[in-house]
């Protein structure tokens, strides 16, 4: 290879290089020195992982984003794949109300949920009408897990629809020529033809569910995910190495799923935005 061809490649990198270095390595570098400052240094890393507040925090976050994953993925699916092969009149307007969401942000997202199971929303109200008493689930894991699933579901739809696009029907037709079930020909022609689009979109749910803070914040009242935790280290309890420490056990966590994702799935796969 020439020197001007490595020249050329130098300048090529060059801006990716200084972004990446820019706003994360640097970033990433000057956590991870906050995290350990401090009279308790390094031992902030052991408090995080057995304080049980924070253990607590940790796990229904993780257990939250994982109901909300596969929740999110059952019903992208089942919608993607109807979407996908069928033509019918307003399909288009349907599809742009389904990805709605993607421009809201997380606090409008909570806002919903609080118009929806708030002590003032929809259920509320048909609480009262039914049995005299308000029925709400908005300030608790419950809506939280609602507006995550509604925040999550276009993103996963929009990979399902492209990946349905791309399936040769050939094989579900050969499937059925030999007396294949509709369930067999689910299980073993639709699903390993989509678990790549499946597995990486699953992953940027589970992401995006771990770090989700604006829906958190706006249904705070008895809320304890991660990113709330951290939210209130920093700012109530101004104890910022402990406010890092977790920020980067939470970001760890959540990198060890995408990479797992990403070798299972295969690099090409690569969900919607």
């Amino acid at each position: 290879m020439s020197v001007q061809t490595n020249r050329n490649l130098v300048l090529m990198m060059l801006p990716v290089l200084i972004i990446t270095c820019a706003f994360f390595l640097i970033p990433m570098g000057q956590l991870i020195l906050v995290s350990v400052s401090g009279d308790d240094g390094a031992m902030n890393y052991w408090q995080a992982l057995t304080n049980s507040r924070y253990l607590r925090s940790m796990l229904e976050t993780l257990a939250l984003s994982v109901v909300t994953t596969l929740t999110t993925l059952a019903i992208a699916l089942v919608a993607g794949l109807f979407l996908a092969r069928n033509r019918f009149a307003g399909k288009s307007l349907l599809v742009s109300l389904l990805t709605f969401p993607l421009a809201f942000p997380g606090v409008v997202v909570g806002f919903l949920v609080i118009m929806l199971g708030g002590r003032q929303g929809l259920s509320a109200e048909l609480g009262l009408l039914l049995d005299g008493s308000r029925w709400t689930f908005a300030y608790s894991l419950a809506g939280l897990f609602v507006g995550y699933v509604y925040f999550s579901i276009p993103r996963v739809l929009l990979t399902v629809m492209s990946a349905v696009e791309k399936m040769d029907l050939m094989l579900e037709e050969a499937a059925r020529s030999l007396g294949a079930s509709r369930l067999r020909i689910v299980r073993d022609v639709i699903l390993p033809a989509l678990k790549p689009a499946l597995i990486a979109s699953g992953a940027i749910c589970f992401a995006t569910s771990m770090g989700a803070f604006g829906t958190a914040f706006a249904l705070a009242s008895g809320i304890n995910v991660m990113p709330m935790t951290i939210y209130t280290e920093f700012t109530l309890g101004a104890n910022i190495a402990m406010a890092a420490a977790l920020s980067i056990l939470l970001g760890l966590i959540t990198w060890l799923v995408l990479l797992l994702a990403r070798s299972v799935s295969g690099a090409n796969s690569t969900p919607a935005a």
